[in-house]
């Protein structure tokens, strides 16, 4: 074991940063990574400045605190955005679709056609067969108007409804 004691203990803060970075890609959180930055930065001042374990550990700490809380601010504050916002989302992807009426909407509920799929639906009483258009949806339910409706309303303004 004397080997051991013979190792720099910059080396040791470098190599502690590079299995952090690779359980970050091994387990993507974003949360590893910014600790794998601070061992990497603790290791390159304690090779400047050849610090002290006990000072190593305290700069350690304190470099993780500052980066941690300094990439969450980051990105809060400039939020990812996505370029499909529906992306898991089955049933706002199907907002502004047509389909048609497979079973009769009475009461206010009935079963519309969309694609391949059947789906639970709401709007006022249409007969089968009637095409629509999905207005929303809530819970796993779809609203729906008649397009015939949406149509006309469309060519009395010269734009389509929002």
């Amino acid at each position: 074991m004397d080997w051991l004691t013979d190792i720099d203990s910059y080396w040791a803060w470098l190599a502690l940063g590079l299995l952090l970075a690779i359980f970050e890609m091994l387990v993507p959180g974003v949360y590893l990574i910014w600790l794998a930055l601070a061992a990497l930065v603790t290791g390159a001042l304690t090779y400047v400045l050849d610090f002290g374990v006990p000072l190593q550990i305290v700069n350690f700490v304190f470099l993780s605190l500052i980066i941690v809380y300094s990439a969450r601010r980051i990105v809060r504050d400039n939020p990812i955005e996505s370029t499909d916002p529906f992306l898991n989302n089955r049933m706002g992807r199907l907002v502004g679709q047509t389909g048609t009426v497979s079973l009769a909407i009475t009461s206010g509920t009935g079963r519309v056609r969309h694609g391949d799929s059947e789906w639970n639906a709401r709007g006022p009483d249409l007969d089968a067969g009637t095409r629509i258009k999905i207005t929303g949806y809530e819970g796993g339910t779809l609203i729906v108007e008649p397009l015939a409706r949406i149509e006309d309303q469309s060519g009395e303004e010269g734009t389509a409804p929002a």
